[in-house]
């Protein structure tokens, strides 16, 4: 096996040659993750749905890895406008409900084009296999 793994899913990828998330050994790292409906393949309207899709890819990304939500260790977001983390919090709480047990996170200003108003990485440390 490969040192270097590759994690891709379905319904959520880049329009360049990469990945959404690559692994090596026990850690992972994400690449830029945001709220593109993989039915229509576009973003989706509003932030409240860009937001349920985006950490819904989250979740998809580490299971193609074989892990889950618990073993991040750091997500950062870029949001169009950060006066609205009550909507991202929301879906935050709902993605790590144990406030005890909740990743490190840093919201940056972000500058898109299009509807995109938020995106993230992550990185989590797995077992290793």
């Amino acid at each position: 096996m490969q040192r270097r793994q590759s994690i891709y899913i379905d319904g959520f990828a880049h329009r360049n040659p990469i990945p959404a998330a690559c692994r090596v050994d026990g850690m992972l790292y994400s690449g830029v993750i945001y709220g593109r409906d993989p039915a229509t393949g576009k973003m989706a309207d509003g932030l409240e749905p860009q937001c349920a899709l985006m950490f819904g890819h989250v979740r998809s990304i580490l299971e193609m890895a074989g892990g889950s939500t618990a073993d991040i260790i750091k997500m950062t977001l870029w949001m169009q406008d950060k006066s609205q983390r009550d909507v991202v919090n929301r879906h935050w709480e709902r993605l790590f409900p144990d406030p005890q047990s909740r990743p490190a996170r840093h919201a940056l200003d972000g500058n898109f084009t299009g509807n995109m108003l938020i995106q993230c990485d992550f990185v989590a440390v797995l077992a290793n296999r």
